[in-house]
């Protein structure tokens, strides 16, 4: 999970009280506006609540006003103090941590709790309407779902919910999956022209060998496939796509599954129209993502190229997010002010690295996926299975979430209830932002990787393998 804060703005409040907005992105995405106050909270509840963690140091008070300088001090060392929790594999994965910022998007957005419908689709346009809270987090809204079609309990976190949009050519494209920091109904209503779809939640298709066993996962299994076929992100020879259209049309699910699941293109995500450095500058490209690869493949004339780089082989990696000097809606939270390059260290050969760069809108996606396939080889080394790796909501954690306004007081929360969010915001009310100041100003490139404490500004790789030339 990757953190940033590209930008702050200033809020007014009755014409005369202001204070410092953070904008904060989770995965690339908007996800809230806080202020200090509020994240200094959250950094003594979580040293409250995991005593047995040493946490990062957090940015320290100030009791005279900031200059412009100690603004842009601030801002970054929030942004890091945030990348540094988020890679922490038990704070990223707390309760506390997860009410917080699903409370802090709800502030945001300011919407109501109250109780709603939303429609979540397979990826065939089957609808299913779920009653739930205008908060409920994303796991509850799934677990909804899917219980709705009479799925078994055991197989629910083979699944994901996630966030597509419809091009008006017909074309889909997959923007992020939904996290459990986040309202499903929130975040739909923020995004333009975007459905909520069911798709598997797992890389290594030795995991379809337990779904095919039940008569609803192998429908959702089958579903997902033929749409990644009629998309042409599932490729095969002649042959085997008419035996496919055979079993289609009678109805084997079993023996379609069967077959397609062995293909070297299932499973996996495709994202065109990436510019790349390898093997030549500014080459245009479409990124494979899959089978524990990331593979680049380009055409040339007649031929497609494909140059494919284990998972296993990259060092780390690292996401920029280069920003546009540009106008924009700061309400509508315009995606084209941001462009995103994602750069990985690869061991080409013995002590040979080479840093590969892809300049797309997806490098955040794509990053997220590469740490999704190595947390996944991580959790089958160590034993676990997809179920026992998820997030267990306790039924008594509370913690105080401090509204954004001025005068507010403090909102007790607890997990246990239906949606663990604020009661109410009847009394909260948008903020103007102040004409002179609305955007602090940062700097044209400025790096949202995650720093350690080492001081490298990469996403170490757990699973990288050091090989020597025998091995390639």
């Amino acid at each position: 999970m990757h953190f940033s804060i590209p930008e702050t703005e200033q809020f007014v409040q009755n014409g005369s009280n202001a204070f410092i907005g953070y904008n904060i992105f989770i995965n690339g995405s908007f996800h809230c506006c806080l202020r200090y106050k509020q994240l200094h909270s959250l950094h003594e509840q979580l040293k409250k609540s995991l005593a047995n963690l040493s946490l990062p140091q957090f940015p320290p008070k100030k009791f005279l006003t900031l200059t412009q300088s100690e603004l842009e001090q601030r801002r970054l060392g929030l942004e890091r103090y945030l990348q540094l929790i988020g890679q922490d594999p038990v704070i990223s994965k707390s309760n506390l941590l997860r009410t917080f910022f699903l409370s802090a998007q709800q502030e945001s957005a300011f919407i109501e709790t109250y109780e709603t419908t939303i429609d979540v689709f397979l990826m065939n346009e089957y609808r299913i309407s779920v009653n739930i809270s205008t908060t409920e987090c994303s796991s509850k809204v799934l677990e909804k779902a899917l219980r709705a079609i009479d799925l078994s309990e055991d197989c629910t976190y083979y699944f994901a919910l996630f966030l597509i949009r419809k091009d008006s050519n017909g074309s889909v494209t997959l923007l992020r999956k939904l996290l459990d920091f986040e309202s499903p109904f929130i975040s739909l209503r923020t995004a333009n022209d975007c459905e909520i779809v069911i798709r598997r939640n797992y890389w290594d298709s030795s995991y379809d060998l337990d779904l095919m066993r039940d008569r609803i996962a192998l429908n959702l299994l089958y579903i997902q496939s033929i749409s990644d076929f009629e998309r042409g992100w599932i490729i095969t020879n002649n042959d085997t796509k008419q035996k496919l259209n055979l079993l289609q049309a009678s109805g084997n699910k079993s023996e379609y599954m069967s077959i397609v699941r062995n293909l070297p293109s299932y499973g996996c995500l495709n994202f065109p129209n990436v510019i790349c450095d390898f093997p030549e500058t500014n080459t245009n490209t479409t990124i494979i993502v899959g089978n524990q690869e990331l593979s680049i493949r380009i055409q040339i004339g007649r031929q497609v190229q494909e140059t494919k780089f284990r998972v296993t082989r990259m060092r780390c990696w690292r996401v920029t997010t280069i920003h546009n000097d540009k106008d924009y809606d700061k309400n509508l939270k315009d995606k084209n002010r941001y462009s995103f390059e994602l750069s990985f260290e690869y061991l080409m050969s013995k002590n040979c690295l080479r840093w590969i760069k892809l300049v797309t809108e997806q490098a955040m996606l794509i990053s997220v996926c590469l740490q999704s396939m190595v947390d996944e080889l991580l959790n089958q080394k160590n034993g676990y299975d997809i179920n026992n790796i998820q997030n267990s909501h306790t039924s008594d954690l509370q913690i105080d979430y401090i509204r954004r306004d001025f005068g507010s007081v403090s909102s007790r929360m607890s997990d246990s209830a239906s949606d663990g969010s604020i009661n109410s915001l009847s009394e909260l009310k948008p903020m103007t932002r102040s004409s002179e100041v609305s955007k602090m100003k940062i700097k044209k490139k400025v790096s949202t990787s995650v720093f350690f404490k080492n001081g490298k500004e990469s996403v170490q790789n757990e699973a990288f393998e050091n090989i020597g030339d025998d091995d390639l």
